[in-house]
């Protein structure tokens, strides 16, 4: 199954809803980067909330997503937009840790002791930034702190990956549900406890989830309607174009030192692809 988001609104108690698969994205973005068992998790964790962030945006803006702690990871970045793309690395894919894999594993491996940076680009004069300390490493339960201490708006956010005893992906997702300006907590209460009565959502990962039938779950006993539903996929902005650009903005003493090396690479840090240059190149740039 292509993974896919589900927008919804419970328009008379004021909640919206975002679900998604993320499995497909999550096995692309573990591949691209050699990822190790630890890290492909904790990158479906971070690309999960991507999407589901991204799916807040209005078209043309973007968000971008940083845990840095304390555990092995180092550091969790994330990038997505308005229309399900998204792209995002760990600062060590080759972390080990020990089978199988889980989200208090996850968790511990990104490190209780960092800070949560969101940063979002709105098309407005400034860069929305917001900082927030982390407490637990878990990317679901920090968002859920953000949501309440940045945006003033009560939030549930749960995500999982199911990885197998062997350490390979089985699937990823994850769901956002929250409060609308000027409504009561009270449906958010009833999503959470409608979610509690139900098994994990790693386990009901297991059974092949869809994003609408993990809503008909958190909203049972709410009426709601789907208002769109489109796939989401792992998506990188860089290419060589961007990254010869980026090479005729440095200095001319610096070309001149890639010449004198022979040929430049550059290396997107999202997407793990490589932009080799030659000296011919690197000289046409020089002359421009």
């Amino acid at each position: 199954m292509s993974d896919l988001l589900v927008r919804a609104l419970a328009s008379q108690v004021g909640v919206r809803a975002v679900a998604c698969i993320t499995t497909e994205l999550t096995r692309e973005a573990g591949e691209r980067h050699t990822a190790y068992p630890i890290a492909v998790a904790a990158l479906g964790h971070g690309l999960t909330a991507g999407v589901l962030l991204g799916a807040l945006l209005k078209a043309q803006e973007r968000v971008a997503l940083k845990i840095e702690g304390d555990g092995r990871l180092r550091k969790l970045v994330v990038e997505a937009d308005a229309t399900g793309h998204v792209r995002g690395y760990v600062g060590v894919p080759d972390a080990s840790s020990p089978l199988p894999v889980n989200r208090a594993a996850v968790a511990e491996a990104i490190g209780g002791a960092g800070l949560l940076t969101v940063v979002m680009d709105l098309h407005l004069k400034d860069l929305y930034r917001s900082v927030i300390a982390l407490e637990s490493g878990a990317p679901d339960a920090e968002l859920t702190r953000y949501f309440a201490a940045s945006e003033q708006l009560p939030s549930l956010v749960t995500i999982d990956v199911l990885m197998d005893e062997a350490g390979s992906l089985v699937a990823a997702g994850g769901l956002l549900v929250q409060v609308m300006p000027g409504h009561s907590v009270g449906a958010l209460a009833q999503v959470a406890a409608n979610l509690a009565a139900q098994p994990s959502l790693e386990t009901l990962l297991a059974t092949g989830l869809t994003p609408d039938e993990l809503l008909a779950h958190a909203f049972a006993g709410i009426d709601y309607e789907v208002l769109e539903r489109y796939p989401v996929e792992f998506r990188c902005s860089c290419s060589r174009a961007r990254s010869e650009q980026a090479l005729r903005t440095l200095d001319r003493d610096d070309l001149l030192a890639l010449v004198a090396d022979g040929n430049a690479t550059v290396d997107c840090h999202f997407c793990n692809a490589r932009y080799e240059f030659t000296e011919a190149e690197l000289r046409a740039m020089l002359e421009a």
